[in-house]
């Protein structure tokens, strides 16, 4: 399974329109469309799973397509990368 990066969605997004932008290429098995905490407004940007060979096909086809008007970024999603002392974030003591 393959977890990509859709990035530069329109705000007027919802799962199901990805979905079906989406299932041109391929079985989707799970999106996500990311809102903001506070306001519940969406943010623009999502992740969509696919098979590894249908998530190739996805990126050939929609990275830079048009969607609503918006140039879509879509790529293979980066795991984030856990930086710094935890501790100093949370108010913990750190040794010197």
């Amino acid at each position: 399974m393959t977890k990509l990066f859709v990035g530069n969605l329109p705000f007027t997004a919802t799962d199901e329109t990805v979905r079906v932008l989406f299932s041109q290429h391929g079985t989707v098995e799970k999106i996500s469309l990311i809102t903001d905490r506070e306001t519940g407004r969406p943010r623009g940007f999502g992740f969509v799973e696919m098979s590894n060979d249908d998530a190739s096909r996805a990126i050939q086809a929609l990275n830079g397509a048009d969607f609503d008007g918006r140039s879509l970024k879509v790529n293979e999603a980066q795991d984030r990368e856990r930086t710094g002392d935890s501790d100093s974030r949370h108010g913990g003591s750190r040794r010197y």
